[in-house]
């Protein structure tokens, strides 16, 4: 379960592709209006996603996904059931296909091509689980549930929307040292050595070292380290340190504290 929107160090946001140094992780039932060049991607169920996918290590795609580009992995792919892909499949590994699978124009695997086996997963587990107890393979039960690791992953949650005019979840959103398009629209935003060209409206917004290009509207918005607005602030309380630049109005309802130091 995804708990928070995580943009991550370095991330990219071009005109058809967002770009990750690390791995991407997308909830289900979200839709993505770009493409996604990065390590690892991880899609989970009826996801839809605008542009091509490129994996420089893996891509698994939930159940139900529509992908209106290509998908190409450097490494092993999933495809779950249903999935659709309006352009060609290229993995350069091990490709594991659910059935009822359509790609428009085709596929190409490297290595070994392997049909899902229709047994329900859940029940799969169980049986396996059972025979691991059975032999005493205690250890194998432990390694089947530990966590993966995932390198420094841009975080999607589900019924999430990332486009190049919208930013939008009911989570918190999290933005570190990165260029953003977007007008966004989350619970909690928290925007950290960034440039956002968009505004940002939610309930608590800390601004650190940053530049918004567009308006802020919140409940507590917190603008510390020299950060510039490029648009007004309208929320309850404005807390602002000495140094900040907003180059619209300012209101507070309940008020406007200008420190040497804001403490968060």
């Amino acid at each position: 379960m995804l708990e928070k929107l995580i943009i991550p160090s370095n991330t990219r946001f071009e005109e058809r592709y967002i770009v990750v140094d690390g791995d991407v992780l997308i909830g289900s039932n979200s839709k993505i209006g770009y493409g996604i060049n990065a390590k690892k991607i991880v899609v989970g169920e009826r996801v839809e996603i605008e542009g091509d996918l490129f994996g420089r290590e893996e891509v698994r795609l939930g159940a139900w996904c529509n992908v209106k580009g290509n998908v190409i992995s450097k490494g092993d792919a999933y495809i779950g059931e249903f999935t659709s892909i309006n352009g060609r499949l290229t993995v350069y590994g091990d490709l594991e296909i659910g059935r009822n699978v359509r790609i428009k124009n085709g596929f190409e695997a490297k290595g070994l091509i392997t049909i899902q086996d229709p047994m329900p997963i859940i029940i799969f587990l169980f049986l396996y689980i059972l025979e691991l107890l059975r032999i005493g393979r205690i250890e194998d039960i432990e390694k089947l549930f530990g966590e993966e690791k995932f390198v420094s992953p841009l975080e999607v949650p589900e019924n999430s929307v990332l486009n190049m005019e919208t930013i939008k979840t009911s989570k918190d959103v999290l933005i570190r040292e990165s260029r953003v398009l977007g007008n966004i629209r989350a619970r909690n935003i928290n925007a950290d050595n960034c440039e956002i060209y968009g505004s940002l409206r939610g309930l608590d917004i800390f601004i650190d070292r940053s530049k918004i290009h567009g308006a802020i509207e919140g409940r507590d918005v917190y603008v510390k380290n020299r950060s510039t607005v490029f648009g007004y602030i309208k929320a309850e309380r404005v807390f602002m340190e000495e140094g900040c630049v907003v180059e619209g109005s300012i209101v507070g309802k309940s008020g406007v504290w200008i420190k040497p130091k804001v403490e968060v």
